[in-house]
């Protein structure tokens, strides 16, 4: 057995309440090296003294599911029910070369009856409530439709910007615009409900100069090409009586150059009550440009990428911080909004989210905040900081194996199985998955135009754990490569929209909160994976309950064993799956 391959953290994604009354424990071996996980599990104080005056220690025993296996590693997973509010435990393995041992919190030794008393187990000392990673069960139980509101749909052609195109006749730019607000997304509510989502998702509506309002100059503001507050309430309002949930787009690393505060350290330089407000390495404030404008060399300031237009806010700054956590605050008492989604997250300290938090949560215990990390996100996720992330590197894994056939079917379940392995089993269930966004090419143009394979793809990414996300027009083919090209107007002309693909995805979306038991909370199981023909299976059970969806990326065809009811398919023919095919059975 390979000792050094055995890993386990306590107070972690590996030793976690799932429940009030439910604790679950993971163990990663190496692969195939461990015929049996067993643990051992009891009371820190619940010894007992024998007829000899030896302590000995009361436990119980669960032998461990094997509940993934990826290239390199197994999981081995079990779940305590919590008698007391305190939990000590250890584990007895059995090597697929017959070794056995017990592995504890400071040591590896020899499996025996008489070395189980000379564990030092791994503790729980005592399990809090307050520490227990909740997360809002709504999301799980959400279909989010993001939007980029300027590329939307134009309801009020009064608020249109100086030099608005007509709609849809060019292709986008970073600075062109076309009109897109909020009666838009107002106006087109139906639609979506129609469509089957139940979460919008829509990118910063506050006052800014560029289309894509990611350079705010005032939070408390809607930008006037989008409309006003008035506005802004009815939509949000009509949402809500219709059972949609609402998140607005933080954009707290940065500001917009326009926005006073920055606008005044410009002019008054170290003088100004907001230069602590930012990162300044040197004053005046000043940078070269170059010839594209989203990239200047010679800052004397820190800012966002290597953009002069978005300086870097301090978050570490206490008045920089009330600032953004009263932002915060405002929009859900004033406005009831659901969630927030951090804009670089991964870019503000610590402290800052911590406070964030707090305080959103106060207002409402089951508001959703959800930050942008395209890497691990476990510092901000094994805390209360978020509550999930986009969830890209799920993102990434599914492209490179079904969109770019550059990884291999069992590289791809690896890289799945292994960042499932990251986050508590909550955490999992409201990740924000997404397989295009406004900072990525759409999922059509990634596929080439082929539907079929896009089709295929949403398929798989609705059966993961994880709150789905649709990028807006994908529905009806929307294309477009990497910014700015992904940022399309909308196609409402019905002659010039996919109605083959808006049939899929609300046959899709109504599938996935028909099956929100399973879909959601249900385990998960990767079968009969076969990289040569590249097919596989998925299995999502809850209870009695089985979902199993086969997926066939491969040339040749393949034959699929269910006497379940088929409840979605794509180029099926009786038991038979063709290429760019898919069927999801219920049994």
């Amino acid at each position: 057995m390979e000792i050094s391959a055995l890993y386990h953290r306590p107070d972690s994604e590996m030793a976690y309440l799932k429940t009030k009354d439910v604790f679950q424990i993971r163990l990663k071996t190496k692969k195939d090296d461990v015929k049996q996980a067993i643990l051992l599990y009891g009371d820190p104080y619940g010894n007992k003294v024998n007829e000899k005056d030896e302590s000995t220690w009361e436990h119980d025993e669960i032998v461990m599911k094997k509940l993934f296996s990826s290239r390199f590693h197994d999981f081995y997973q079990a779940e305590v029910v919590m008698p007391l509010h305190r939990l000590q435990y250890a584990f007895h393995l059995v090597g697929a070369d017959g070794q056995e041992i017990l592995y504890d919190d400071r040591k590896v030794m020899s499996y025996s009856i008489a070395n189980i008393d000379r564990l030092d187990c791994f503790r729980m000392p005592y399990l809090h409530e307050v520490d227990w990673i909740k997360t809002p069960d709504w999301v799980k139980r959400t279909v989010w439709y993001q939007i980029f509101p300027e590329r939307f749909a134009n309801g009020d052609k009064t608020n249109d910007p100086q030099g608005t195109l007509p709609w849809g006749s060019a292709n986008p730019t970073p600075t062109n615009f076309f009109g897109g607000d909020l009666k838009g997304i107002y106006d087109h509510l139906d639609y979506l409900k129609k469509l089957g989502v139940n979460g919008l998702y829509l990118c910063p509506i506050f006052k800014a100069s560029s289309n894509h309002k990611y350079d705010t100059i005032d939070y408390f503001e809607v930008d006037p090409a989008f409309g006003d507050k008035t506005i802004l309430k009815k939509l949000i309002d009509k949402a809500h009586a219709m059972g949609m949930r609402v998140m607005f787009d933080a954009v707290f690393n940065h500001m917009g150059d326009f926005s006073m505060q920055w606008q005044d350290v410009k002019e008054k330089g170290a003088q100004s009550r907001f230069a602590k407000w930012f990162h300044i390495n040197q004053f005046p404030v000043s940078y070269k440009e170059t010839a594209n404008a989203e990239h200047a060399t010679d800052l004397t300031y820190e800012v966002f990428a290597t953009t002069p237009h978005m300086p870097k806010i301090d978050t570490s700054n206490a008045e920089a911080k009330e600032y953004l956590l009263e932002i915060a605050e405002y929009w859900i008492k004033e406005f009831d909004i659901d969630a927030w989604r951090l804009d670089v997250a991964n870019e503000i300290d610590h402290h800052f989210w911590k406070e964030f938090y707090r305080r959103t949560h106060a207002l409402k215990a089951d508001f959703y905040v959800v930050g942008e990390v395209w890497h691990s996100a476990q510092p901000w996720l094994s805390q209360e900081e978020f509550d999930g992330a986009m969830n890209y590197p799920f993102t990434e894994a599914i492209t490179l194996h079904f969109v770019k056939n550059a990884i291999s079917l069992s590289q791809m379940l690896s890289m799945l199985e292994e960042h499932l392995m990251k986050y508590r089993d909550q955490t999992n269930q409201v990740m924000l998955n997404a397989m295009d966004t406004h900072d990525t090419a759409r999922l059509l143009t990634l596929c080439h135009g082929d539907k079929d394979l896009q089709k295929q793809t949403l398929a798989f990414m609705f059966m993961l754990p994880g709150t789905p996300c649709i990028y807006y027009g994908t529905e009806v083919g929307l294309d477009g490569g990497y910014d700015p090209g992904c940022r399309k107007c909308m196609i409402w002309d019905e002659t010039r929209q996919d109605r083959q693909m808006l049939k899929f995805m609300q046959q899709l979306i109504h599938l996935r909160l028909d099956e929100t038991a399973a879909l959601s909370f249900g385990t998960l199981e990767f079968v009969h994976a076969d990289d040569k023909k590249d097919c596989f299976e998925v299995i999502r059970t809850w209870g009695p309950k089985k979902l199993h969806a086969w997926f066939n990326l491969g040339q040749e065809p393949l034959t699929f064993a269910s006497s379940g009811n088929i409840l979605m398919s794509q180029c099926v023919s009786g038991k038979t799956i063709e290429h760019r095919g898919f069927v999801i059975t219920q049994e």
